[in-house]
């Protein structure tokens, strides 16, 4: 079965990562939320608390197929920081596996590395960060095993792409279909 971390932390948009797990594992996909602040608990930006399945100190990245982040303030800014997270994406990245993120944490991608002559796209305002991408003004820009998206708005979009890219279109449209999504 395969298997992505989704790794959150306090300040994170919590849309923008449970609307990916909630997605993924309507797909038959399995999600760990994996906490980077050594606590389950985390507080979104918005100030919803929520829980993570595991601690990144618990887990090996080894399991997963794919890493997932999801953007907020400062969310994305513990992300960024976070030396643990630039190995995963830079591991994920190389092993080609999927690396997603959305709105402001395609800029975490940025500062690993990985976007060196890819396709990106990130929240507006943030383009600076996607250091060495080609920016994308799309709503999901997917280069090979990366993936990235524009905001909150485009969360099902880029969860409909992450279940594309494992499970082919057809599993994505049908998902897409069962929560009534249309692209119009």
């Amino acid at each position: 079965m395969t298997k992505v971390a989704l790794l959150v932390t306090d300040g994170c948009e919590e849309c923008e990562a449970l609307i990916q797990a909630d997605l993924l594992r309507r797909a038959g996909i399995a999600v760990d939320l994996v906490s980077i602040t050594g606590q389950k608990e985390i507080k979104s930006a918005r100030q919803i608390r929520f829980l993570a399945d595991q601690l990144i100190e618990d887990v090996d990245r080894e399991e997963y197929d794919g890493v997932i982040l999801p953007g907020g303030m400062p969310g994305t800014n513990h992300l960024r920081e976070d030396e643990r997270v630039l190995d995963w994406v830079r591991a994920f990245a190389g092993e080609k596996k999927l690396v997603a993120a959305i709105c402001a944490a395609p800029t975490v991608l940025g500062t690993a590395g990985v976007l060196e002559g890819r396709k990106a796209t990130c929240y507006p305002g943030m383009e600076e960060g996607l250091t060495g991408a080609d920016f994308v003004e799309d709503e999901v820009v997917r280069d090979d095993a990366v993936i990235t998206s524009r905001g909150l708005g485009t969360a099902i979009p880029f969860g409909l792409a992450m279940i594309a890219f494992f499970l082919g279109e057809e599993k994505a449209t049908e998902i897409g279909s069962s929560v009534v999504y249309s692209k119009n």
